[in-house]
């Protein structure tokens, strides 16, 4: 099979009809062979009943229905799971991305070898909250992850089947995808200029609480892909500092006093003085990170597929009768 598209939704029902015949419409006059597969995240309106019928009007069209809300992370990931063609194209469901470019996307795949080609909305018909937000935290992203992509939460992307194979999106972690499959090897990414179109159908789905939580994702995310298995590299070394830090500080209380006593001059009572207390946090808290990275260290050391690690290709197998 040539093409998956994978369509996350969300009380999507109005646009769906004319969404699957647009896709249906390109992919014929391209000849690709392709499947449909719509994930219902939960909807409270009538989306499920439309992709039923949707489906048994077209084959190609299959649907996954959550039983609540579980957010687009969960819906993607639930979609890459079940897609058989050689590229998967994610799009959102409210018309405002254009399977037109499909085409395009899928030869920058094939053809140009790139393992991920992001679209980039470089004109949106967004608020002006959106916007500002979206670019802010895509220079973010741009400065943690060095991958230059202008809009990495566009939902217009294309994928090699290997990457979404391997690659797993969770929380909300579907705004950082480029960055998850460059930490799984996958670093041929690509851009590109999509358009945007307003909005026809529906509401937004964006809200301000997307703001802390794509934060707080993109600082996991960093977190994870740099320390899951070394996580004593980070707690150790900060524990060692702060530790260090506070028995110099020990010691120069302890040399400070023992200078005045020699010099029978009136000495201040070690612990009250301020700087004591900051010594003894700074000990404490440094035990308490070494501790921590020890203990993280053993869980990661006996997690799961610790030693799972993605091979290309593999020249040292031999079947049984050359050996």
């Amino acid at each position: 099979m040539d093409i998956s598209v994978v369509i996350p939704l969300l009380n999507e029902e109005e646009s769906l009809p004319e969404l699957e015949a647009w896709i249906h419409r390109v992919m014929n006059e391209h000849g690709f062979s392709y499947e449909i597969i719509m994930i219902d995240d939960g909807s409270t309106d009538g989306s499920w009943k439309v992709i039923e019928k949707l489906s048994a009007r077209n084959p190609a069209v299959r649907g996954v229905k959550f039983r609540r809300n579980y957010g687009k992370s969960a819906a993607l990931h639930t979609g890459f799971r079940r897609t058989q063609g050689d590229v998967v194209i994610t799009m959102d469901a409210d018309l405002q991305d254009s399977p037109e470019e499909i085409p395009e996307l899928y030869r920058m795949i094939m053809t140009d070898g790139y393992d991920l080609v992001s679209g980039w909305k470089k004109e949106r018909f967004d608020s002006f909250i959106k916007n500002r937000t979206s670019k802010f935290f895509n220079a973010v992203t741009r400065w943690v992850s060095k991958i230059p992509l202008h809009d990495f939460n566009c939902g217009l992307k294309a994928y090699k089947g290997s990457v979404v194979s391997t690659i797993e999106v969770y929380g909300e972690m579907h705004r950082y995808i480029p960055l998850l499959a460059k930490w799984a090897g996958f670093t041929n990414i690509g851009e590109k200029v999509v358009k945007h179109q307003a909005r026809k159908y529906g509401t937004t789905k964006f809200g301000l609480e997307r703001f802390v939580n794509g934060f707080l994702d993109l600082m996991s995310i960093v977190f994870v892909g740099k320390f899951r298995k070394r996580p004593m590299h980070f707690f150790g070394t900060a524990g060692i500092l702060m530790f260090a830090a506070g028995a110099l500080a020990t010691v120069y209380l302890g040399v400070n006093k023992a200078i005045h006593l020699y010099r029978n001059e009136e000495a201040q009572l070690i612990a009250e003085n301020p700087f004591f207390f900051l010594a003894l946090t700074c000990l404490i808290l440094g035990s308490q990170l070494f501790l921590a990275g020890f203990v993280a260290e053993l869980v990661a050391r006996n997690a799961p597929g610790r030693n799972k690690y993605i091979i290309e290709a593999d020249m040292t197998t031999t079947t049984e009768q050359e050996a």
